[in-house]
């Protein structure tokens, strides 16, 4: 049989035998093949696989300094960068849901219940659990944790939330808490991290927070730590974490995370520009963000349920008790003004403390309805006019503490007559004596007959007496205490003393807003603080334990559910209550109250719209703004969503679904 198919030297032949013209067609032919090929492949390929997160890379983050690291411990963060390092590394038993933000979902615990109408919460945690260390995590170390923060001797900012709540242990893996009264908001609560008893529990109340524990945290979150780095001046310089072995959820995609602390603007803008770190948070917007320069980066904006407000001291200042003043003044700010000026548009006016567009309620009516020039009308009806030097001021005429108002003659005595002697001693042609005896004798009597001759048209011409009785009656009365105990004539000014933390964007609006108020006629001097100077020692908790202001402001962060009772009930005026202006109102107060244990949502909602109108009308503060939470990313990052958070710290809260690396997987 003959062979069909060319043999190996044959086809060592097959260019030798095609023309000039047959080789052209030949490649273009291959080269057409193998593209079909290829293309078919690819598309084979890519119809039939998807691109998913990948393990690997490292995130790279900037944060202004001070303040630097403190604690990483949940019973104690309180500045921003603590808070966002005790999110990585530290999990509690519940946390907030990563899509709406709006939730509570659970996080240590298996599963919880809730009994008695809401009064007893029951939780039961996951099995196998460990710290980054290894060691079993268990209900000792929940009941550990929250026992430490309602110890007042350790100093927890949160104590105030826990301080009522009783704790017993269940079995290995379940916890009891027990409420004075049912309330729907225990479960943002149970977001605490929780710390590891077998690490703290030998450290006192009195080391408690200088333990270096608290830089060398051991957790139960997403992250560990591995690494401080120092600068020359063995400050903080860079914080390393590394993911978590022992993690009780999927593992994060991104394998390292450092974080970079920087002492200037222009350093840490510098370092974002040339791509050092990969993101940034902005608490000031107007002061960097016309800087950045890096163009493959994405704006993030979060949802903040926070305000921020000017707080009337009314216990502090009888000016501002007057309610006619506080609504010159709140219709005296231009919110817009302020939110276009310094903080660049990136935040929202809001007219009450209960945030409507977060939370969905209605929103409250118009909170001011008076144009300038009616508004300088109220202020002259109060009695306030322009002064010399453009301030408003009030006269004000006060009785003296004391009149003369009986009949006095000899034989007379106490305290009225005490007053008449010296109030005629005060001349020595009249009563040279000046003897104070409390006794009307004779020599006062002379005394008085001089004093009546001396104003005798006043005294005497009356009666058509030309000479004195030495008796105190009428209108002898009304001379002495027209020359002796006349009315007391004050200038009220409409002046006051605001005081805010020293701190960009807050000292900025604080001017704006003396400027606005300049063109009433207000005059407004600004106090700040420094809580993180050396020379000011001044904290915030402080401020506000001693509300020694007459005008505070400053910001109120409030929870995913809705709860202005801190905030505004008349028995959170003193420390460690916050309602910073004094403000009582007691069908406000029921309000609130049903508010908080109602666990319908439509109770709480129309509560709160009812107590919202009753706050408004009493004008307790300024509503200002309700700030855009900013954060810059590189764009080789992804995963990140926005949604509503309880917390700057809570961007990082899905930090698991983040990613920089990808692959393909077959569907």
């Amino acid at each position: 049989m003959s062979q069909k198919w060319p043999s190996k030297p044959q086809w060592r032949q097959f260019f030798k035998v095609l023309d000039r013209r047959e080789k052209i067609f030949f490649f273009i032919f291959l080269f057409l093949g193998l593209g079909s090929f290829i293309f078919l492949s690819t598309s084979f390929y890519i119809n039939n696989t998807e691109i998913v997160p990948a393990k690997g890379g490292i995130y790279t983050e900037g944060f202004l300094v001070p303040p630097y690291p403190r604690f990483i411990n949940p019973v104690y963060a309180n500045s921003e960068i603590d808070r966002a390092l005790t999110e990585l590394v530290y999990s509690g038993l519940m946390k907030y849901e990563d899509e709406s933000g709006k939730k509570v979902v659970s996080d240590l615990a298996k599963e919880y219940k809730i009994i008695e109408d809401g009064k007893i919460y029951e939780f039961y945690l996951k099995e196998n659990l460990r710290w980054q260390d290894g060691e079993p995590l268990t209900a000792d170390d929940v009941i550990f944790t929250v026992k430490t923060v309602q110890n007042y001797s350790f100093g927890s900012p949160i104590y105030g939330r826990w301080v009522s709540v009783k704790i017993e242990k269940i079995s290995d893996l379940g916890i009891r808490f027990e409420l004075q009264s049912p309330s729907p908001l225990f479960l943002e609560n149970c977001t605490l991290k929780i710390i590891p008893k077998h690490i703290w529990q030998e450290i006192s109340a009195e080391n408690f927070h200088l333990s270096t524990n608290n830089l060398k945290a051991i957790g139960a979150g997403p992250y560990k730590l591995k690494k401080i780095n120092q600068d020359k001046e063995e400050k903080v310089a860079s914080i390393e974490l590394t993911t978590n072995l022992y993690y009780h959820d999927a593992s994060p995609n991104i394998e390292d995370i450092i974080f970079y602390f920087f002492g200037t603007e222009e350093s840490l803008v510098s370092a974002f520009n040339s791509g050092q770190i990969k993101g940034v948070t902005l608490t000031d917007p107007s002061g960097i963000i016309n800087k950045i320069k890096n163009n493959g980066f994405y704006e993030y904006r979060f949802s903040l349920p926070r305000y921020y407000a000017l707080f009337f001291n009314l216990e502090k200042s009888k000016i501002l008790q007057n309610k006619k003043i506080r609504q010159v003044l709140n219709c005296g700010t231009n919110k817009e003004e302020l939110i276009s000026e310094i903080l660049s548009g990136r935040a929202k006016p809001v007219d009450s403390p209960i945030l409507p567009e977060i939370y969905g309620f209605e929103n409250p009516r118009e909170t001011c309805l008076l144009n300038k020039e009616e508004v300088i009308k109220v202020l002259e009806n109060e009695g306030f006019f322009l002064g010399e030097k453009g301030v408003r001021e009030k006269e004000l005429v006060k009785e003296p503490t004391f009149q003369f108002k009986s009949d006095l003659r000899v034989g007379s005595e106490g305290n009225e007559v005490t007053e008449l002697q010296k109030c005629l001693a005060k001349d020595p042609d009249i009563y040279p004596e000046g003897e104070i005896t409390g006794y009307f004798g004779p020599k006062t009597k002379t005394a008085v007959i001089k004093f009546q001759e001396k104003y005798a048209e006043d005294i005497l011409g009356p009666y058509g007496l030309t000479s004195g009785t030495g008796e105190v009656r009428k209108t002898t009365r009304a001379k002495l205490n027209e020359i002796c105990a006349p009315p007391i004539k004050e200038t009220l000014s409409l002046s006051f003393t605001l005081v805010t933390v020293n701190k960009p964007p807050l000292t900025t609006i604080a001017y704006l807003i003396k400027d606005q108020w300049k063109e009433l006629g207000v005059n407004l001097e600004i106090k700040t603080f420094d809580p993180t100077s050396a020379q000011d020692s001044t904290s915030i908790e402080e401020v506000i334990k001693l509300r020694d202001y007459e005008i505070f402001l400053f910001g109120e962060v409030l929870g995913i559910t809705p709860d202005p009772y801190p905030f505004w009930h008349s028995s959170q005026t003193k420390d460690p209550g916050l309602n910073l202006s004094a403000y009582e109102n007691k069908k406000a107060d029921k309000l609130l109250e049903e508010a908080r244990q109602t666990f319908d949502e439509e109770e709480r909602k129309e509560s709160l719209e009812e107590f919202q109108e009753i706050l408004l009308k009493d004008i307790p503060a300024v509503f200002l703004y309700n700030p855009d939470y900013l954060y810059f990313v590189s764009e080789e990052i992804k995963g990140i969503t926005t949604k509503v958070i309880s917390d700057t710290s809570q961007r990082l809260s899905n930090i698991e679904e983040w990613y920089i690396k990808t692959k393909r997987v077959w569907k």
